[in-house]
């Protein structure tokens, strides 16, 4: 009988109460703090649909990150505090103690030298958007790494490095948020911008002058994760711990349904 076997039929009290059967030296984890304060604090940017979506009107949130840390909050037994945050600081307020974990982000080498990584729950890869209007210069990645063109991409993302390795011959338009680089599209002050593949068909819903481009292949396919303290093992064993045992049970499967990700 292996581990998550013998904790699967015990439900969400058994990976607590395992959780509590640590060394001393638990003493020291976020953990702890999460369950004596009885309070989960969470990193979300609230810019990323589906995964993080902020309604400025009422400061709440929604999207598939959204449900996801509401439910480990529900295991944990603890109040949700949601942390604005924006890309470019991401990693920082994790480092800092600024919030406890973050929604989900890109697997990078980069942000892996300081913050540690959930096991991974979801892949995805970027693709380019430009306006439906310009269907006919723009049919592949080639069309868009071509002197007089301009991509844009959002400061802090995993894009802003993307546009620069994929496009050299390019101009690049590096936005800071909460400014968006698919607004510089819109505008007309860029002719491209890369996003996930999962962010890029819900743009294409709620703006329909832009279409993503019918490329031959998505590039960067990348597993995405929540960042965490590096140095917490003890914090990320539990995470993983969960994120297992919701794998088992079909929960990131009927997430995913929920909310789209995949086309």
């Amino acid at each position: 009988m292996t581990f998550f076997s013998w904790l699967k039929p015990l439900g969400a009290a058994a990976v607590l109460s395992a959780a509590l059967i640590l060394p001393s030296h638990a003493a020291d984890s976020v953990l702890q703090d999460i369950l004596s304060e009885g309070k989960l604090k969470v990193g979300t940017t609230g810019d990323w649909n589906p995964m993080s979506i902020k309604d400025p009107t009422t400061n709440n949130y929604k999207g598939y990150d959204i449900d996801v840390m509401t439910e480990l909050a529900k295991d944990l037994e603890v109040e949700l505090e949601f942390v604005p945050t924006d890309w470019k600081t991401l990693v920082n307020g994790v480092v800092a103690g600024k919030y406890h974990m973050t929604g989900s982000a890109s697997i990078s080498a980069g942000r892996a030298k300081a913050a540690g990584y959930s096991d991974s729950y979801f892949s995805l890869a970027t693709v380019p958007l430009v306006l439906s209007k310009n269907a006919d210069k723009f049919g592949d990645w080639a069309d868009l790494n071509q002197a007089g063109v301009t991509v844009a991409a959002t400061l802090g993302t995993t894009q802003e490095q993307q546009v620069k390795d994929f496009f050299p011959n390019a101009a690049h338009k590096i936005i800071e948020a909460p400014a968006r680089d698919f607004q510089e599209v819109l505008a007309g002050r860029a002719d491209a911008h890369i996003t996930s593949n999962v962010e890029a068909y819900k743009l294409v819903e709620q703006y329909p002058q832009l279409m993503v481009v019918p490329v031959e292949q998505p590039r960067a396919r990348t597993p995405i994760a929540m960042l965490l303290p590096q140095d917490d093992q003890v914090w990320i064993n539990y995470v993983n711990t969960w994120i297992k045992l919701q794998e088992e049970r079909g929960f990131f499967a009927e997430l995913g349904k929920k909310w789209q990700l995949s086309n």
